[in-house]
């Protein structure tokens, strides 16, 4: 066991605290809708950028490289200054929704380059201009440019040129759970000299100004300084007293946590010492604007300096729940950093393959890396949000019928794993559950730990709806939680070699009441068709899928069917592993058997109406718009068209032989009922039994919709399956009705639309959650057909690959995007030249959201290592 596994162990025993502290601070509380007290639901604009340097958050706090404890209360974070810029750089700047003629984006360099599963060492990096930093022209240019035109990036402002920007890492060691040694690295890249200006920072979220008689204030002071070093002491109530050491012996600045309301509004402040004060010390210089008496709720030590071209400037800090005694960075100090590194390393030599090279061995790295800062302590209780704060104002009543109204009982204060804690600081319930998966690997008990969070009766809704995000909570995300607990099951007893029944029982009793809610809401007529509005692919179809119909009428969903029948097999599949020990669940196990046989047929006789999902001429699957008394299939080749593929489990006769009961009632229902058994294959396994497959795609049909997805003219692209069929860029699919045009087009980058607020793209681009379960899907395939089914990859290469094979080839395509290819470029990066070629930018791997469906280039969020992190699990199970 390494040292690394002994610190997860004492957590999930409670022995050590190693959990209490970590990366758990949001990049962005601004702009959110915890934060939104409008009339009307605009969060961008009610709290915008320029307010969140002077304006205390309610929910939460945001910085830049910080980290917080678990319930968000201390916080510490770096502040930047350059001596040009009209503000400190306290917090990571981007454009809005509407700002972006993209949707929001950030407009930073910074990545995240290493941590361990307990925070016991992190590093992170952030690149920081000399020149004064663009804010007013990156807001002007991307508002100036329309949704035809690509995202006008802060590279592309010139402010690099040259090189003229500091780098500055900041790493952490944990000494002990609550003793953190803090190690702050700026080197000067530029060709001259240039100033710079840092200022670490620590401070209490504002918990103290919501109540009319709120709890008591924290506080902190300076102590009395030590031989080269400042203190800053801290006590909180219920956290207790903090003691942070900074190296040197320059100011230490102080202020409160407290909102400017007369810079926001014109109103006079109760004390002069505000939130903003440490940037006006610093930027306006404003003397007056810090505490003299050296005591607040935020409080900064403050370096100046001067850095040659290509020198580096170091400092230390520690933050402790004990003084000190002696030098506070003696050689201890050095030597925990060392060992902290060291036992990365050990750890990460246990999860990595060691055959891998060593530019994958460090993707993969920073893929975890990307997923463990990812971690975001979110705060928010629905009904005090929509009521208002006893000491505050009471919000507009439109409020009350407006935003979550239908979610009162939602009350969230957990460490999270966020999709990208800038541009999605909030987190989404169907990108979580592919998140956990390569979590799993390196700390199953934090996988395990996020899936029931969601089941629980604070976040889950009474009547069994798991929550989307803040935006709706009533949104409807894919039903992927059954598969991600099964799959972190699978991984875990892999790993430790057993499985945790107790945590796969708890999910499947909560899943049954998910399950339920899916049936009596999204089948409302009882037809084993389900709805389900956009379902997670955004702008994917003719319409928007979660709003009414343009032409009245409904759509049957070959996704939304899909997706359920998948659900049930990820039950069923769970109820008999638990079978295996407790025979009351085949009775359950027998219900979801059939339950996915009546879906499956269902999606090839709708209802029993003769409607079907399957386009027998085309050999593909297609939604199917009802108006007028009228139905027609939508004839565009997407990934809705795909998706059926994921539903498919083959029963092993050495399982389903020793449970009696679900065998016979399996047997009564397939004998009885002849139209479903072509979803129920059936092979001899000699000695042993029948093995069987259950799959809505048959045996016939499985080689057509392959012929589609792995044709390089269609869905096939160098770097993974794409979202919309490239024949649409020649043939756009048009659907002319009630005078209007509705169409879709091959759009391999940046969407054209505004759909959904124009930030992601379904119609062309390559998606990491759906290929990676495309994979899946093929290999269960495999397991059952095995060499008695290939097909030609590509379409019309002549060769044909086992679907193994195929797995794997689309698996290496995936990882290809960020691997350094022969030419020494790496897909991901496209055309940015100092990505590709300068040696202080080319191994930062970014992790985005979706990649252009013809080169691969990056696009969307740039730190979404949640769903995009299963690169880490390609790379695991298939190389390089």
């Amino acid at each position: 066991m390494t040292r690394e596994e002994a610190r997860l162990k004492e957590a999930e025993e409670r022995s050590a605290h190693w959990r209490r502290w970590g990366p758990y601070l949001a990049e962005r509380q601004w702009g959110t809708v915890r934060e939104d007290y409008s009339p009307y639901g605009t969060a961008w604009d009610y709290f915008p950028h320029d307010h969140a340097r002077s304006r205390a958050y309610r929910w939460g706090e945001d910085g830049l490289g910080g980290i917080t404890d678990n319930h968000g209360r201390l916080c510490f974070a770096l502040a930047l200054w350059n001596g040009r810029d009209p503000i400190l750089k306290e917090r990571l700047f981007g454009l809005t929704g509407t700002e972006g003629n993209h949707g929001e984006d950030v407009k930073e360099y910074y990545f995240y380059l290493d941590s361990t599963p307990t925070h016991s060492y992190m590093k992170y990096l952030y690149k920081y201009p000399q020149a004064e930093f663009p804010y007013a022209r990156l807001v002007e240019e991307n508002r100036r440019r329309d949704r035809r035109a690509p995202e006008f990036e802060l590279m592309d402002t010139g402010v690099f040129d040259g090189d003229r920007y500091f780098d500055v890492l900041v790493e952490y060691a944990k000494a002990a759970p609550d003793d953190i040694l803090i190690l702050i690295t700026a080197t000067n890249r530029g060709p001259e000299p240039a100033e710079l200006h840092l200022l670490p920072t620590l401070w209490y979220r504002n918990t103290w100004s919501w109540d009319a008689a709120g709890p008591e204030r924290p506080t902190l002071r300076s102590s009395a300084p030590g031989t080269g070093h400042a203190t800053i002491e801290a006590e909180h109530p219920s956290l207790g007293p903090r003691w942070l050491y900074g190296e040197g012996t320059g100011e230490v600045l102080f202020t409160e946590n407290d909102t400017n309301a007369e810079r926001l509004w014109g109103v006079a402040n109760p004390s002069p010492y505000v939130k903003d004060g440490i940037n006006r010390y610093v930027v306006e210089r404003k003397k007056e604007a810090v505490n003299p008496a050296a005591v607040g709720t935020k409080a900064a030590l403050y370096h100046r300096m001067t850095l040659g071209p290509g020198e580096s400037m170091t400092r230390r800090l520690r933050l402790s729940h004990t003084p000190i005694p002696g030098d506070p960075f003696g050689k201890e100090f050095e030597a925990v950093f060392a060992q902290r590194i060291h036992e990365a390393d050990e750890f990460y030599a246990t999860v990595i393959p060691k055959q891998l090279s060593d530019d994958p061995k460090s993707v993969m790295r920073q893929a975890f890396a990307g997923l463990l800062w990812s971690k975001q302590l979110y705060h928010y209780d629905v009904r005090r949000w929509i009521e208002g704060d006893p000491a505050c104002p009471p919000p507009p009543p439109e409020r009350l019928q407006g935003r979550n109204r239908e979610w009162l009982h939602l009350y969230n204060e957990d460490v999270v794993s966020m999709p990208d804690k800038w541009e999605y600081p909030w987190y989404a319930a169907w990108d979580l559950a592919f998140h956990m998966i390569p979590l799993a690997l390196i700390d199953p008990d934090f996988a395990k730990a996020q899936l029931i969070l969601f089941l629980r009766e604070w976040y889950m809704h009474p009547n069994g709806q798991i929550p989307a995000y803040e935006w709706a909570f009533g949104d409807v995300n894919p039903p992927v939680h059954a598969w991600a607990a099964l799959r972190v099951y699978r991984i875990e007893r892999r790993l430790r070699g057993r499985g945790d029944r107790a945590f796969l029982e708890k999910v499947f009793h909560k899943l049954l009441l998910n399950f339920t809610w899916w049936v009596n809401r999204k089948d409302a007529e009882g037809k084993n068709v389900f709805q389900g509005g956009f379902l997670g692919l955004d702008n994917i179809g003719v319409f928007d899928r979660s709003a009414p119909l343009p032409t009245g009428g409904h759509i049957e969903q070959s996704d939304g069917t899909s997706w359920m029948g998948m659900y049930c097999l990820n039950m069923l599949a769970i109820a008999l592993e638990l079978a295996k020990q407790d025979p009351a669940y085949e009775d359950v196990a027998s219900k979801f058997f059939e339950h996915f046989v009546y879906i499956a047929h269902a999606m090839h006789d709708l209802g029993g109406e003769g409607n079907n999902l399957w386009d027998e001429e085309d050999g593909f699957y297609y939604d199917i718009l009802h108006t007028n008394g009228a139905a027609r299939s939508l004839r565009v080749r997407s990934m809705v068209g795909l998706i059926p593929l994921f539903a498919v489990e083959t029963l092993e006769p050495e399982v389903v032989e020793k449970l009696h009961g679900f065998k016979r009632r399996m047997q009564w229902f397939i004998d009885n009922h002849p139209e479903f058994r072509e979803h129920v294959q059936m092979v001899a396994k000699p000695g042993v039994g029948s093995r069987r497959l259950l799959s809505i795609v048959s045996r016939e049909q499985l080689p057509r919709v392959l012929g589609y997805m792995l044709d390089e003219a269609e869905f096939l692209s160098p770097h993974g399956i794409r979202a919309v069929s490239r024949y649409h860029q020649e043939h756009p699919y048009v659907l002319r009705l009630g005078g209007m045009e509705h169409r879709v087009d091959y759009e391999p980058a940046e969407s054209s639309s505004g759909l959904f607020g124009g930030n992601s793209n379904w119609r062309g681009p390559v998606w990491f959650p759906v290929n990676y379960l495309l994979i899946e899907s093929l290999q269960k395939f495999h397991y059952f057909y095995g060499d008695s089914l290939k097909i030609e990859c590509p379409t019309g290469a002549g060769a044909k690959l086992n679907l193994w094979q195929v797995a794997a080839e689309l698996s290496r395509r995936l990882t290809r995007i960020f691997l350094r290819g022969r030419d020494g470029r790496r897909p991901v990066y496209g055309h940015t030249e100092k990505f590709q070629r300068d040696p202080h930018w080319r191994d930062m791997v970014l992790f985005y959201e979706y990649f252009h469906g013809d080169d691969g280039a990056g696009i969307g969020a740039s730190h979404q290592t949640g769903w995009t992190g299963l690169v880490a699990k390609l790379l695991q199970q298939s190389g390089e």
